[in-house]
C-alpha cells in the first residue's frame, strides 16, 4: 500500500518555500506561453513544459 504524503511532516521553511512557488508558477507560466508564441526558441518550449507539468502538480497536489 501507497504511504499517504503529509505536507505537515515537511521542515517549516520548505512549506514556507512551497506556498511562494504555488502563488507564482500559474503567472509565470501563463508569461512563458505568451512568451514562447512570440519568439519560439526550443530553451523556450522546454521551459513552457516544465513550468506546466509544476503548476499540474501543485493544482492536482502530486508534491
Amino acid at each position: 500500500m501507497k504511504k499517504r504524503f503529509n505536507p505537515y511532516s515537511l521542515p517549516p521553511w520548505i512549506r514556507n518555500f512551497r506556498a511562494v512557488l504555488e502563488q507564482f508558477i500559474l503567472p509565470l507560466t501563463i508569461f512563458q506561453g505568451i512568451r514562447t508564441l512570440f519568439f519560439p526558441t526550443s530553451f523556450d518550449v522546454l521551459l513552457l513544459a516544465i513550468l506546466i507539468l509544476l503548476t499540474l502538480a501543485f493544482y492536482f497536489e502530486w508534491f
